[in-house]
């Protein structure tokens, strides 16, 4: 299951799934484009990407600083189920 994490903007949305049994979170980032989206996942901790369509290698590098620095609450959060919105 993926939790609604924040809306930036932009319109871009970040979700997170629950903290799996190695202690990674996977997370989507997306945002709507014309008729379509731009989406991409990456396991925190390591911020690798995969799974990316749309996205731009330098939008993928301001991605992953805000979520380095925002990667304790989502983990947290990850740990508890998500937030309620």
């Amino acid at each position: 299951m993926m939790y609604k994490f924040m809306e930036l903007p932009d319109k871009t949305e970040i979700t997170h799934s629950d903290l799996r049994d190695d202690g990674t979170v996977k997370v989507c980032v997306e945002r709507p484009i014309e008729g379509d989206f731009k989406t991409a996942y990456c396991t925190i901790p390591g911020y690798g990407w995969y799974d990316v369509e749309g996205y731009l290698p330098e939008e993928l590098a301001e991605n992953r600083k805000i979520l380095e620095s925002l990667s304790h609450l989502i983990v947290r959060f990850a740990r508890n189920g998500g937030v309620a919105f």
